[in-house]
């Protein structure tokens, strides 16, 4: 079997993996999700050695993925709510989406770094580098 993976389905499990987008093989975050330090990135890939901060306030960009993320998801649970309880009193938008984003948050901040990294970075993935996990 090929060790490469196809370019195809590629770039798109690796961004739900979280994977460096040079080599899909190394961790773009140093803890789990629900880590206390779940914000905490690797200077650099442990595969490839790509530096992931490109320049210096990188990922203040990042902020603008985050914003678009968090309004459809509340667009979104905001409509379910209205039909799924026929429309509820304010205050119970506010409750439902309070626990939704603090459910949500570490999942908006990583996949907004990763989705910045992947289409503003400037890196392209080199099937060389992959290594088998």
């Amino acid at each position: 079997m090929d060790s490469h993976k196809s370019s195809t389905d590629s770039a798109f499990i690796s961004i739900i993996k979280c994977k460096c987008p040079k080599c899909h093989s190394g961790k773009m975050f140093k803890y789990g999700i629900y880590h206390p330090k779940f914000m905490n990135m690797p200077e650099q890939c442990s595969n490839c050695h790509q530096v992931f901060e490109i320049e210096p306030g990188f990922y203040w960009g990042a902020m603008y993925i985050s914003y678009a993320f968090t309004v459809g998801i509340s667009i979104t649970a905001s409509i379910l709510f209205y039909y799924l309880f026929n429309d509820p009193p304010v205050m119970d938008y506010v409750y439902m989406l309070g626990i939704i984003f603090v459910v949500l948050s570490p999942i908006i901040f990583r996949y907004s770094r990763v989705l910045m990294l992947y289409l503003f970075g400037g890196l392209h993935y080199d099937p060389s580098l992959y290594k088998r996990s």
